[in-house]
Formats: C-alpha cells, sequence, structure tokens
C-alpha cells in the first residue's frame, strides 16, 4: 500500500512541477489531460491486470516473435556460421533484424497502409481530448517511426506551428520509440512492459507538455496529408530504402554504443581512482529519490536510479545493457518500472535530432526548437517517469 501512495505521490508531482513550469496556466486544457489521465490508468489495469488483456499483449508479443523469426531467415543466411554454438552477439542478434524492420514498415507505408491507421487513431484522439489533430497525428505517428520521420510527416504543418505547439510536436517525437526497434527491445527486455510503455508514452507527452505549453485553436486547421509520410516510388523502392535505413540505424546504433559504453568505463574508471565511487554509482544516487518515488523498493533504488541516469547521459540502448545482465536479480517492481522507463528516445543526443529534423524543414523554427531543447528533454523525461510510474502501481 505504501508503494501505492508514492506512486500517487510522484504523479501528482509531475503535474505539478508541469502547472508550475506552464507558460500559460491559464489555457491548459485539464479536462484533456484528466481523460488521457484515465485512459492510461484504464489501459495499464486491462493489459496488465484481466484475462483479455494479458491475451491481447501475449498475442502481440507472439506477433512480433513470428516477425522476428522471419527477418532472421535474412540474417541467417549472411551471418549463419559465423556464430559458435551458444553464442549470442548484439549487433547480429538485436540490431541487424532493423534491417528488415524498416523494410517492412516502409513497405506499409507505401502501400498506405500506415498512414491511412495513424492518421484515423490521431483523429480519433484528437476527437476524445480535444487536442489539435496535428498533435494528435503526430503522437500516434512518433509510435511507428523515429523522431526525424515523425517530424517530416507533418512537413507542411510546420511552419503555422507556435511555439508552445511546437514544444508539443517536439516532446512527442522525443519520448517515443520507432516500431522499427520494438522488435529489437523485446530481445532484451519483457515485451508486454515493451508494448504497454510504447502506448502510454503517447499519453504521457502530451499530458506534461500540453500543461507545460497550452494549446489553443481559433482557426480550422488543415487536414493532414499522409503523402508527406511517402517518399518511396515503388514497392521495390520502398523495400530498398527501408533496408537501407535500417542497416543505417543498425550502424549508428553500434558505433554509438562502442563510444557511449567505452567512454562511460573510462570515466568510471577515473572517478574510481579519484574519489573511490564510479560515476555510474554517483549518478545512481542522484537518481535514487525519483526510482524511489516510482515504486522501486529502497533496496533497489540505487541500481535503479544508475540505468536511468545512463538512459539520460548516454540513450535507451547503453542502459539497456546496463540492465539486462542484472535484470534476474532484481524484482518484479523494479523490472516494470525500469522496462517501461527505457523504452523512449529521451537522451542528451535527441535534443539534437529532433532540433535537426525541425531545422532542415524551416530554419527559424529549427532556432526555437534548439532553444527549448533542455526543457524539451526534461519533459520527456518526466513522461517517461509517469508511465513507468502507472506501470508499477499495477505491480
Amino acid at each position: 500500500m505504501f508503494d501505492i501512495l508514492l506512486g500517487i505521490m510522484a504523479i501528482v508531482l509531475l503535474i505539478g512541477v508541469s502547472y508550475l513550469l506552464s507558460n500559460d496556466k491559464k489555457n491548459i486544457n485539464f479536462k484533456a489531460v484528466i481523460i488521457m489521465l484515465g485512459i492510461q490508468f484504464i489501459l495499464t489495469w486491462l493489459l496488465l491486470k484481466t484475462t483479455v488483456g494479458l491475451k491481447v499483449i501475449d498475442t502481440i508479443a507472439n506477433g512480433f516473435n513470428k516477425l522476428l523469426e522471419y527477418g532472421m531467415e535474412g540474417v541467417n543466411f549472411i551471418v549463419g556460421g559465423w556464430i559458435p554454438d551458444g553464442g549470442s552477439p548484439f549487433f547480429i542478434n538485436v540490431l541487424l533484424i532493423l534491417v528488415f524492420t524498416s523494410a517492412f514498415l516502409s513497405l506499409l507505408t507505401h502501400l498506405k497502409i500506415l498512414p491511412y491507421i495513424i492518421k484515423f487513431v490521431g483523429g480519433l484522439l484528437s476527437k476524445v481530448t480535444g487536442l489539435p489533430h496535428v498533435e494528435s497525428f503526430n503522437a500516434i505517428n512518433s509510435i511507428f517511426f523515429g523522431q526525424a520521420d515523425a517530424i517530416l510527416a507533418i512537413k507542411t504543418h510546420i511552419k503555422d506551428l507556435n511555439k508552445n505547439r511546437l514544444f508539443i510536436v517536439s516532446t512527442s517525437a522525443m519520448a517515443s520509440v520507432s516500431a522499427a526497434l520494438i522488435a529489437s527491445y523485446m530481445t532484451m527486455l519483457p515485451a508486454k512492459f515493451v508494448l504497454i510503455a510504447v502506448v502510454l508514452n503517447v499519453f504521457s507527452a502530451l499530458i506534461l507538455a500540453s500543461i507545460i505549453a497550452p494549446v489553443t485553436i481559433t482557426k480550422e486547421e488543415g487536414d493532414i496529408d499522409i503523402n508527406d509520410m511517402i517518399h518511396t516510388k515503388n514497392i521495390f523502392d520502398a523495400i530498398g530504402s527501408g533496408a537501407m535505413d535500417g542497416g543505417k540505424v543498425a550502424l549508428i546504433v553500434s558505433v554509438m554504443l562502442i563510444a557511449y559504453l567505452g567512454l562511460l568505463a573510462l570515466v568510471n574508471g577515473i572517478f574510481t581512482s579519484l574519489f573511490g565511487m564510479d560515476l555510474t554509482t554517483m549518478v545512481g544516487y542522484l537518481f535514487s529519490p525519483i526510482a524511489y518515488l516510482m515504486g522501486i523498493p529502497g533496496s533497489e533504488m540505487i541500481t535503479a536510479g544508475s540505468v536511468m541516469g545512463t538512459k539520460l547521459i548516454a540513450n535507451e540502448f547503453a542502459a539497456i545493457m546496463q540492465f539486462q545482465p542484472i535484470l534476474g536479480d532484481l524484482s518484479e517492481k523494479t523490472v516494470s518500472i525500469l522496462s517501461t522507463f527505457l523504452i523512449s528516445f529521451a537522451s542528451i543526443g535527441s535534443v539534437g535530432i529532433v532540433g535537426g529534423a525541425v531545422q532542415a524543414i524551416n530554419g527559424a523554427k529549427g532556432k526555437e526548437v534548439s532553444a527549448f531543447g533542455l526543457k524539451m528533454l526534461l519533459v520527456a523525461t518526466m513522461a517517461s517517469i509517469l508511465s513507468a510510474t502507472i506501470v508499477g502501481l499495477f505491480i
């Protein structure tokens, strides 16, 4: 019961901090906030506490696993025989599958299957919450595509967005993850928490960002043009472009992990020599009060805080690599909360990615994003905390 009270307190604090940071308190859409919080609680209860919900999660997870099996046919054809018995190289088993999943998503996009689904769900979200169409569409679109691609899908609207609307759009993109990566995350973390995090983050980002930067629409918005999402000429171009994009992401993640994990080890060594404690542990102490409020047991809050800090400083993959070896030694509550928290792009490096994507579309708007970059990172991280805290309440 005490951990439930802590979780509720954490949610109240997140809403309270957002209210204090708000630049237009009079125009906060509290109705939308309450509706979205309600949806989050109902969805989490359905997915984690009911037979039907658990069955849905299990079915979706099995679907992703089957997709992974198909994708691994191509991976095994290329690298078959390279891996010794019992070996499990991260690049091959986790990252190379991105080539297949990215190609598959690109194909669904070219065929306009995904764009129509995203437009329909985004429109439904807008009607339920009263939030503008562009922000709602972008929030749903961010479930499927990376930060830059999500922004590009609304490029015709960027010039018309004021700072508050631009803030919500940018924060939603950062608080999400690409669907192409979901299968990879599911090879390292419990599938049900990965899937729940993807859905909850949509609402968490909208809740906090719309409190901090309220929006009001005084004129009719232009329709969302799904053709802005399609950049390929035919099916073969879609498959090829998607595969190339997936390969680039796999290589970029690999390079970043080599750099981040190597530098983190170096810094840890230096800190241990100078202070008798590595940086990872120090960060754990800094984040431990937040971890405790989220519902993580006191005996595990420093470990959890360390993982959370690594995600913010480096990225989610680096944090997952730190978390995965100790996953079996932690309580179910800690595993559920941390697994949910890690599923987002909220890290320092993402500030540049989102800002660069907007800059490529509109230079003036790109400068606005750069100006509120750190605030965007703070709110996207708070969104991850909100999603993880809600999950912790049902474990």
